[in-house]
């Protein structure tokens, strides 16, 4: 049984950071590349970062790039993703995901197995 099990997230000021992590188990993680997303209520889930299957190459949807970086240890079967300089528009549910595809498209319609998420509150 595939189990994803993000952890990490909380009530953060602007300006501050949070690290997410996220255990994979049940699965070879280094056969799947992994993305996080986010949902904030009212909008549709969007992906904030993905990572190759080696770790080799990222993406960033543009409102974070600079602040976060998505990392991966095949060896712990876990995905990180530190997230800096937090902003109010970065509050969302965080949603941690592996996807068949070893360079994974930003679709989350190309993701297999998700996590239940964790919550992430930026206060102004």
């Amino acid at each position: 049984q595939v189990q994803l099990v993000e952890s990490g997230g909380g009530l953060v000021q602007a300006g501050g950071s949070l690290r997410l992590s996220c255990a994979a188990s049940g699965l070879t993680l280094s056969n799947y590349g992994m993305g996080w997303f986010r949902q904030a209520p009212g909008k549709e889930r969007e992906c904030v970062a993905a990572i190759t299957w080696s770790g080799g190459s990222t993406y960033y949807t543009d409102t974070v790039k600079g602040r976060f970086t998505i990392s991966r240890d095949n060896a712990r079967n876990t995905v990180e993703l530190q997230m800096n300089s937090l902003k109010p528009d970065d509050t969302a549910v965080y949603y941690c995901a592996a996807s068949r595809f070893r360079t994974p498209p930003s679709s989350h319609g190309a993701y297999d197995y998700w996590g239940q998420g964790t919550q992430v509150t930026v206060s102004s």
